[in-house]
């Protein structure tokens, strides 16, 4: 297990695919990090692939065949990465400041499930505790690992965030994850110039920005961070300004009703109907979710004499999917009846300081309608409350919100 000089010692940095985009970056960030190991610190530095490098890889493969095999593409795509680690060992090596570069496997990452969508099982940190022994920095190779049968894997999007925290988890450590923004806003700038930064927020409310569209970083690797109490810090690359920290509830002083706002853009709104009330169906249904991995969202479930009616919403990067479902079901149910709507947003409102302070939902529903905004379905959780708007309205929702909420 982790002894407390080494988790004192050891520090986890994850560099994005802006941060390394070619190899003028990536010498400024050796620089950084020799000053780092200046320091007497010890390094795990897990990296992207550098720049639009995963696309391009994507772009060629779509040049060869539209169903390239799982296992072949996903060793195609870890190579962007290994490019990465290999380059920045190189120029470390050259400011004679020693380093090691591993891929995800070489690092103990074990995964499990889809080959491009896997999860991290577990991470044997034995060899890296070794390297440390002779080596200042150890060069991690983000977004992948290896499965039970030796093939290696992709952990999906925001994989290399993933990969970072699960290592500082393992190590117990603390987790810096350095890209092109400065930290994390109250809500997208782009959508509303006057947010705040924060300077601390917490795990759970990171959580449900997360899984609610807030783009900042994926909700698993939050989850991890959370189940370990693994601390965040999400800052711009080699820039002095003060990011932002993301940690314990506890640690949270001065909570606001509402800390941020979640913009998801580009949702579909799916409605089934049957007039029948058959449990069937709905089995069917989630059986086939949960066989592709899909995921629905703000689920509205109706039962009457005229039969059943099911409402959701989901990304519309898989509306090709769920119309595949749909008719795998409609086979087997001929009197299924389906509604495949688009162009619907999703504005989400979050905060731990809900718990504790009446009024927030009437705010927000009464700032919309005062707008003339419709909403159309509507869900809540402790700390949020989302509701389903016309994409045209969506940004105007939020900056509405925000200026209600001082966001």
């Amino acid at each position: 297990m982790q002894t407390e000089e080494k988790a004192s010692n050891i520090k986890v940095l994850k560099f994005g695919g802006s941060s390394v985009a070619d190899f003028n970056k990536i010498r400024h960030i050796a620089d950084y990090l020799k000053k780092r190991v200046e320091q007497k610190e010890k390094l795990v530095v897990v990296v992207s692939a550098m720049g639009k490098t995963t696309d391009a890889l994507l772009k060629n493969v779509a040049s060869l065949t539209e169903r390239p095999k799982e296992s072949a593409l996903a060793m195609l795509l870890t190579t962007g990465e290994q490019q990465t680690i290999a380059y920045l060992s190189i120029i470390l090596n050259d400011l004679s400041v020693e380093s090691v570069a591993l891929t995800g496997a070489q690092a103990g990452i074990r995964t499990e499930g889809h080959h491009l969508k896997s999860k991290i099982q577990s991470i044997n940190t034995t060899k890296l505790q070794e390297l440390f022994k002779t080596k200042d920095i150890i060069i991690v190779a983000g977004f992948q690992g290896i499965n039970h049968e030796d093939e290696l894997t992709t952990l999906g999007r925001g994989g290399s965030d993933t990969t970072a925290v699960a290592l500082a988890a393992s190590l117990q450590s603390s987790c810096e994850i350095y890209s092109d923004v400065i930290g994390i806003f109250g809500t997208d700038p782009r959508v509303y110039p006057e947010t705040m930064k924060m300077d601390y927020v917490s795990f759970e409310e990171m959580m449900e920005l997360s899984s609610l569209g807030a783009g900042v970083l994926e909700t698993r690797c939050i989850e991890i961070a959370y189940n370990n109490n693994t601390k965040i810090y999400t800052g711009k690359t080699l820039s002095e300004e003060k990011g932002t920290w993301i940690v314990p509830n506890e640690q949270i002083i001065e909570r606001k009703a509402v800390t941020g706002i979640a913009l998801d853009e580009d949702m579909n709104y799916v409605t089934l109907s049957y007039p029948m009330h058959d449990t069937k169906v709905l089995t069917s249904l989630y059986e086939l979710l949960e066989q592709n991995q899909i995921n629905i969202d703000m689920i509205s479930q109706t039962v009457n004499i005229d039969g059943m009616q099911l409402s959701f919403t989901m990304k519309n990067t898989e509306q090709y999917q769920i119309k595949a479902i749909i008719d795998q079901l409609t086979a087997s149910y001929p009197a299924l009846l389906h509604e495949i709507k688009d162009n619907y947003a999703k504005v989400s409102i979050i905060g731990s300081g809900m718990r504790d302070m009446s009024g927030v939902a009437s705010k927000v529903f009464m700032s919309l309608i005062e707008e003339q905004i419709a909403y159309y379905q509507v869900s809540t959780s402790e700390i949020s409350i989302s509701l389903v708007v016309d994409a045209g309205n969506a940004k105007q929702a939020v900056q509405i919100l925000c200026e209600k909420f001082n966001v």
